[in-house]
C-alpha cells in the first residue's frame, strides 16, 4: 500500500453541506476560498463537476472539486484539449495543514483523472497562494501564461500532464 492509498474520495452529498459550511469558514480556507455561497442539490448534481470529500482513515478532512474546463462559457481553460480537467480544494481541518496531506491526495486524484484517459489537468490558485503554487509544482504542475483576472477572481494559470 502506498502512501496515497490511504486517501479516500466519495462524491459529497447534502449531508456534508454542514461540513462544508463549517470547513469553509475556517481562516485558512477563507483566505483562498472566497466562497459565502453554499452548495444546494442543483451544484451537487451539475454533471459538469465532480466534488468529493477526501478522508484519511475514514475521517473526512478536505474538499476537492474536479471539473469538464469546457462546460463554461468562456472559461480560461477552454483552449485546453478535449476531455481535459480543472481542479480545485481545501483541506478543512486545520490540524492536516503543513504535513503533506495535500500533494498526497491531490496526486491521488491526479493519478485516477490520468488513468481514466485525461490529457490535462489544469488548476487556477491566486498568484499570492505560495503554499498552493509550491505544492502543484512538485506535482509536476507549471505555469502556463500569466496570472490573468477571471470570473472567479484573480488565477495563475497552471497544467500538469501525465
Amino acid at each position: 500500500m502506498t502512501a496515497a492509498d490511504q486517501y479516500s474520495f466519495r462524491k459529497a452529498t447534502l449531508d456534508d453541506l454542514p461540513l462544508l459550511r463549517a470547513w469553509q469558514s475556517n481562516p485558512h480556507v477563507r483566505e483562498w476560498w472566497d466562497s459565502d455561497e453554499p452548495y444546494d442539490a442543483t451544484d451537487l448534481a451539475d454533471p459538469r463537476v465532480a466534488r468529493w470529500i477526501v478522508s484519511i482513515a475514514e475521517r473526512p478532512f478536505a474538499f476537492m472539486q474536479d471539473y469538464t474546463v469546457h462546460g463554461w462559457e468562456d472559461h480560461h481553460f477552454a483552449e485546453l484539449p478535449k476531455g481535459s480537467r480543472g481542479i480545485d480544494q481545501y483541506i478543512g481541518n486545520p490540524e492536516m495543514i503543513g504535513v503533506g496531506h495535500g500533494s498526497a491526495f491531490i496526486g491521488a486524484r491526479m493519478r485516477a483523472l490520468f488513468d481514466a484517459g485525461v490529457p490535462v489537468v489544469a488548476t487556477d490558485p491566486h498568484p499570492a497562494n505560495e503554499r498552493a503554487i509550491a505544492v502543484y509544482k512538485k506535482l509536476g504542475f507549471e505555469p502556463f501564461g500569466s496570472p490573468q483576472e477571471t470570473q472567479w477572481g484573480l488565477i495563475l494559470p497552471m497544467l500538469a500532464r501525465q
